[in-house]
């Protein structure tokens, strides 16, 4: 079975793709409408350290904190979540199988991980990524001409009001400079759940398949 890794945003916990963004019931109805394949969904807590959170949206003006949060939930994920999920699940081990997504935070964490690991992830779903650097060769060192035969499927959408639409607009370009195969979505809408929930229905159906 394959899986995928979904990543909530700053200030959420590891419910907040369930509680407000009602993934389970999208993936329910996809799945009974013959639309997705069967996969397993791990939503972890997504902090590698108590002081990006620990004074609420004011601890991201903590540049150095950011990093290190998202640096620590990388090795985190790679060398314990996903050993564990393989050990306790009738999971693939195989790259075709496995793939990365996340609103905000966990968009721009699912693009930090995903694209310097294309050993283990094919299908990579960046939702209004949020706290990008923009220092993108620094980001994404393992970019290179080469990405875009490992990747199955890069998905990045943004809605056109959220204030991080110029910052993912130049994540793109830089992308597509490096010859990155990538679908690019720029819709109606601001830093919502009602704009993360359709990503989330459209993106589904794309994982997966041969």
């Amino acid at each position: 079975m394959p899986v995928l890794y979904l990543l909530h945003g700053f200030s959420d916990a590891e419910d907040a793709w369930v509680s407000v963004g009602r993934a389970n019931l999208i993936l329910d109805n996809l799945l009974a409408q013959g639309k997705i394949k069967s996969m397993l969904v791990v939503m972890p807590l997504g902090y590698g350290n108590r002081k990006v959170i620990s004074q609420g949206w004011q601890s991201l003006r903590d540049w150095a904190a950011w990093l290190d949060s998202n640096d620590k939930f990388r090795e985190a994920l790679l060398a314990e979540l996903i050993p564990q999920v393989e050990a306790a699940y009738h999971v693939s081990k195989d790259r075709r199988h496995r793939a990365i997504t996340g609103l905000s935070m966990g968009g721009t964490q699912s693009l930090m991980i995903g694209l310097n690991a294309l050993d283990r992830f094919a299908w990579i779903g960046a939702f209004s990524s949020g706290g990008l650097n923009a220092n993108f060769s620094e980001a994404y060192p393992a970019v290179n001409t080469s990405t875009r035969d490992q990747l199955r499927l890069l998905w990045i959408a943004c809605g056109r009001e959220d204030g991080l639409i110029g910052r993912n607009r130049d994540l793109v370009a830089w992308l597509k400079s490096q010859e990155v195969d990538l679908t690019w979505k720029e819709t109606s809408g601001s830093h919502s759940f009602m704009v993360w929930r359709r990503y989330l229905a459209e993106f589904l159906p794309l994982l997966f398949q041969e």
